[in-house]
């Protein structure tokens, strides 16, 4: 992958194998993923510590593996490597100067002009952004959410392991009818009836004392936060199982939580009306809620593996 610094301050994206402007990071309007929403992504965090004037980016690693194999399920013929892209994202992170919380957003798609419905064969491009982001749900009061009537796309339709673009037309139906009804955030169901997931993450529920969150199997994302909070959870001393969830199961939780890299760790004190255990954020989400932040800004030691440094260590002062 080569690079070129756009060199004028201004927003900076990796399009077309270069640093550009961000304004030059455009897709003509026959491009084949324009037409078809033939590509996939991955959304990234990086958080930034200002104790130790550092950002730091969160499971880089875990998310690039998990774009190469999205790329690979959706035949995106695409021979970058981890190490190229992991480097790719820092290098962007640092011509952006970001000093804050940010969002990543890598893209592998096809590039073609044509109208072919197909993928053998078509072009393949990398693009990527980042910008500011801070919490985009607020995690430190109760969501409301409903079940959605618009179902999980099953993964014999389009894979549910891989993040595809098109695909995310589900998510947005769910949540923006949820929105337009007075909710937070959507829950949907399998095709046979079964909890899946939330229109863009992952759902745990407690009850006695245990974490449970739907199977893999279940036409879920299996989320990277999903991962970090179970084996938080288990360090914590919290049972973790997953299980098919059955929709009442959910309303009669002692505690419902939504886990993802957008949401973060998001407690949920109402679903279609009900009240969620005591109606307020429980125990259990709030302890692994600021276990997870805290481990991800780096004001812990522990699972330094979880987070990679964008800037240099600043140099010790001359005696």
């Amino acid at each position: 992958m080569t690079t070129n610094n756009a060199g004028d301050g201004s927003r900076i994206s990796y399009f077309a194998g270069q640093f550009v402007p961000h304004e030059q990071a455009k897709v003509p309007i026959t491009a084949h993923v324009m037409n078809y929403g033939t590509g996939c992504f991955e959304g990234i965090r990086a958080y930034w510590n200002a104790d130790a004037a550092q950002l730091y980016v969160t499971l880089l690693e875990e998310h690039v593996d998990r774009l190469l194999r999205s790329a690979r399920i959706l035949k995106l013929d695409f021979d970058g490597t981890r190490d190229e892209l992991c480097s790719m994202v820092l290098e962007l992170l640092r011509r952006n100067d970001l000093r804050e919380d940010a969002y990543i957003r890598p893209l592998v798609y096809k590039a073609d002009e044509t109208i072919k419905v197909m993928l053998t064969g078509l072009r393949t491009e990398l693009a990527a952004y980042c910008q500011p982001m801070g919490a985009y749900l607020d995690i430190d009061r109760g969501l409301r959410l409903t079940v959605s009537s618009w179902q999980r796309i099953d993964d014999n339709a389009i894979p549910a392991r891989a993040k595809v673009i098109g695909s995310y037309v589900n998510a947005a139906l769910a949540s923006d009818d949820a929105r337009q009804k007075g909710f937070d955030e959507a829950l949907m169901l399998t095709g046979d009836g079964h909890l899946a997931e939330a229109s863009s993450s992952n759902l745990f529920l407690v009850a006695n004392g245990r974490l449970f969150t739907p199977r893999g199997s279940d036409d879920i994302l299996v989320g990277i936060t999903r991962a970090a909070v179970m084996e938080l959870a288990a360090e914590m001393g919290v049972g973790v199982s997953e299980a098919s969830i059955d929709r009442s199961e959910v309303l009669a939780a002692d505690e419902v939580f939504l886990c993802g890299t957008g949401v973060q760790v998001a407690p949920v004190t109402e679903i279609d009306g009900r009240i969620i255990g005591a109606g307020a954020p429980g125990q259990v989400t709030l302890a692994l809620q600021k276990r997870y932040l805290e481990v991800m800004r780096g004001e812990v030691a522990d699972h330094a593996a979880w987070r990679t440094p964008v800037y240099d260590a600043p140099a010790a002062d001359s005696p």
